[in-house]
């Protein structure tokens, strides 16, 4: 990986193949807003990001190296040999092509608590929705970062209030899932900033501790939230996958890595030609 400095933005060049657009759009993450200009902006724990790709790699502004190193190359999963990954599914027909598809996709290593709190929010929800009440949660209760960006809240600030105190967010039944994942994390009795450590069973276990949370938003916390490559969610697009192309079993069941192969088909599936079939469903989470 290279970084090249061009006045307040930093150039990085990727040695492995990286879509911005595939990553940023793919499901994983439901802050980021493509702007009429191309670029890409959003709120990482805390701090704001503009990036964009340009043909010699993608432009992170306002960032020195110190910052990258410190927030970004790990958010974008930079340390990881996704070229790896990639050769180890390259003998499936499928992955193949879902790979040559939207093989620049890479795995966010997204906040533990934001993770968590979106996908419970994003229960029998469609995108653009869970879009907006997360936008509601953040502008609500996180700080004012100036310029109209807002922090993702914490736990502790969601912990102390009522479910009643979140319907201008219109979350529905899923403010009292909030709250519950709030005072769950905050005092401990859910350890999520421990489960990268855990076996991907006792993690799960231990999420579904959390009322409304079951086995797809747990697996989707570990996926997205803690590192766990070996997280598998299985939605409704996932089950059509698996019923439609491996009807006899998915052959990579014990690699360590199946959630890549499980967020290279959800996007090929949704979004590949060679499906042809209406798309008005694309937009569900």
């Amino acid at each position: 990986m290279k970084y090249v400095k061009r006045g307040s933005d930093l150039l990085v060049i990727s040695e492995d193949i990286f879509s911005l657009a595939q990553t940023l759009d793919c499901g994983q993450a439901f802050r980021w807003e493509e702007r009429a200009d191309g670029k890409w902006h959003s709120v990482v724990k805390a701090v704001p990001l503009t990036v964009y790709e340009t043909q010699e790699g993608v432009v992170f502004e306002n960032t020195d190296e110190e910052l990258f190193c410190r927030v970004w190359k790990d958010y974008f999963d930079f340390d990881t040999d996704y070229g790896s990954i990639r050769k180890s599914f390259s003998d499936d027909l499928y992955l193949s092509r879902a790979m040559d598809f939207c093989g620049g996709i890479r795995l966010l290593r997204q906040e533990p608590w934001e993770a968590l709190c979106s996908f419970i929010i994003s229960q029998n929800n469609n995108i653009p929705r869970i879009k907006g009440i997360i936008s509601r949660l953040c502008s609500a209760f996180g700080d004012d970062l100036g310029g109209g960006d807002f922090s993702f809240p914490s736990a502790e600030r969601l912990a102390v209030m009522e479910p009643e105190e979140l319907a201008p967010l219109r979350a529905g039944f899923r403010a009292k899932y909030i709250v519950d994942a709030a005072r769950k994390v905050s005092s401990g009795e859910v350890p999520l900033y421990s489960l990268e450590k855990l076996p991907l069973e006792e993690g799960l276990e231990a999420l579904m501790k959390i009322k409304g949370v079951g086995p797809k938003v747990a697996c989707c916390a570990l996926l997205y939230g803690c590192g766990k490559k070996d997280a598998f969610p299985v939605d409704v697009w996932v089950k059509k996958i698996l019923a439609e192309l491996y009807p006899d079993g998915f052959p990579f069941g014990d690699s360590p890595c199946k959630g890549v192969a499980q967020q290279y088909l959800f996007h090929y599936r949704r979004f590949s030609p060679d499906f042809d079939e209406n798309r008005s469903e694309k937009n569900e989470a």
